[in-house]
């Protein structure tokens, strides 16, 4: 018979039919004459139960079924007169298609992240990583609607690459050299000619360099893939391969660039209530109780546009008023996590965009404003999360451009390329960066990045 998804059987009225499912066991309870089988495959949060008659199978059978097991079962669909589910199933016939033994790791214990962490290739079978999941899967179906229904293109830019993006050093590099021979020239630099690339190449930080190529001849478009930070930072927010949005926009001003920032968060956002109720439902009771009450705040309210000076100066009264921060606040330092969060969460309550950075703090391509001291960037501060976008008008002037690079040292004969938009043709353009993975934290009420990515990869942490 054919399997029907437990999602689809629960929306089922037809009282009567037989139907067959197939999934993991949840739990399974009962007595000596009947067992009540908890079953789901991971296309709901909700479990459909299996009422089996202990009469018509074979104890030994039954013995096997344990939670974690995956089974199929064909029974009879009727009205269930518990409470919880509309519909359960009369088995007629069980199959173990994969036993489990009581060594299992993940049986109802309630065991920490931390704990599931270890086991990531059997955690997703779990309520909450199968709620997040799915939501992650939702998330990235409405990013490209979101951009599709704008007219954007889908851009695929490269995972290698010889540029530095943000000028901070921290690339994994990409050789096929042979890490024990190294040649090495009079100066005790790496000879990379016999290299696979002929050159030194690492994996992207970015794609938004080559993303500016590419609205330079289509106009608009948005990449979606995964970046990769060496940086050794083992905090709740930071991944070493994380996947990263970056529309990038021709003919935009800052104020467009902050309306397409807000109205591609809070579309996001809407998705999620819309098309992932039961899941939010599930981890607004069990992980964050106020998560959708936030989640509809964030859709129906106007965010908050602050410059970064205004912002600097509210952080300093605050601190005169006696607020404690970590980390010191003063014009021209970047705002930590918490300097972010007290501005969204305490202050404004309610997002904010920040606006005109110093420019000593941002990248070399953002664009500066008149006053020769800051620059037109954009972020977008989120509650719980601090910063979730990063974005900037983009220098077109090339003389302005080249004049940037040489004062921070960046390498010219790399960057000849990312200069000819500017010779050829410049236009005014802006884009900005998500980080998906922050979204996903800031949907689903999680606390650590480490639990909304399938398989996290972090300092000495490359497992599976």
């Amino acid at each position: 018979m054919k399997r029907t998804k437990i999602k689809d059987v629960l929306l089922r009225t037809d009282y009567g039919s037989d139907v067959n499912v197939r999934g993991w066991v949840r739990t399974k309870r009962g007595s000596k004459a009947v067992s009540f089988i908890a079953l789901n495959d991971g296309s709901t949060i909700k479990n459909v139960q299996i009422v089996a008659d202990n009469e018509r199978f074979d104890e030994d059978l039954m013995k096997l079924i344990t939670t974690g097991a995956c089974i199929s079962a064909t029974g009879e669909l009727v009205q269930s007169i518990g409470s919880g589910q509309n519909v359960e199933i009369q088995a007629k016939e069980i199959e173990v298609l994969g036993t489990c033994p009581a060594d299992y790791p993940m049986q109802k214990k309630g065991q920490s992240f931390e704990y599931m962490r270890q086991y990531a290739h059997l955690r997703i079978r779990t309520n909450t990583f199968g709620a997040v999941f799915r939501i992650r899967h939702n998330m990235a179906i409405a990013i490209h609607q979101f951009f599709h229904d704008k007219g954007f293109y889908y851009f695929h830019t490269p995972l290698i690459t010889a540029s530095d993006c943000e000028g901070a050093g921290e690339m994994f590099q990409v050789t096929t050299k042979n890490l024990y021979d190294l040649k090495k020239d009079e100066n005790g630099q790496i000879i990379y000619s016999d290299d696979f690339f002929g050159k030194m190449t690492s994996l992207t930080v970015s794609g938004q360099l080559e993303g500016e190529l590419g609205a330079t001849g289509l106009g608009q478009i948005y990449t979606f893939g995964p970046t990769f930070r060496a940086e050794n930072s083992n905090t709740p927010r930071h991944l070493a391969e994380f996947w990263m949005i970056e529309p990038e926009v021709c003919f935009i001003d800052l104020v467009e660039l902050m309306d397409l920032e807000e109205e591609f968060i809070k579309y996001c956002v809407k998705w999620a209530l819309e098309h992932c109720k039961d899941d939010l439902e599930f981890l607004n009771k069990m992980i964050d109780k106020g998560l959708i009450e936030r989640l509809e705040s964030v859709v129906n309210t106007d965010f908050v546009r602050l410059p970064y000076t205004e912002g600097i100066k509210i952080l300093e009264k605050a601190i005169a008023d006696g607020r404690k921060f970590e980390f010191p606040v003063s014009w021209g330092t970047d705002l930590a996590s918490e300097h972010e969060r007290y501005l969204v969460e305490e202050h404004f309550k309610k997002p904010v965009i920040m606006i005109d950075y110093p420019k000593e703090i941002k990248a070399f391509y953002m664009k500066q404003n008149e006053d020769g001291k800051t620059v037109q960037g954009t972020d977008v501060l989120f509650p719980q999360i601090g910063e979730i976008i990063g974005g900037s008008i983009r220098e077109a002037d090339y003389e302005k451009l080249t004049a940037r690079i040489e004062e921070l040292n960046i390498p010219m004969k790399d960057m000849w390329w990312y200069l000819d938009t500017r010779k050829y043709g410049s236009c005014p353009h802006g884009g900005f960066g998500l980080g998906f993975e922050r979204l996903i934290l800031f949907v689903t009420g999680m606390q650590n990045i480490r639990d909304v990515i399938p398989f996290p990869r972090t300092p000495k942490t490359a497992d599976f």
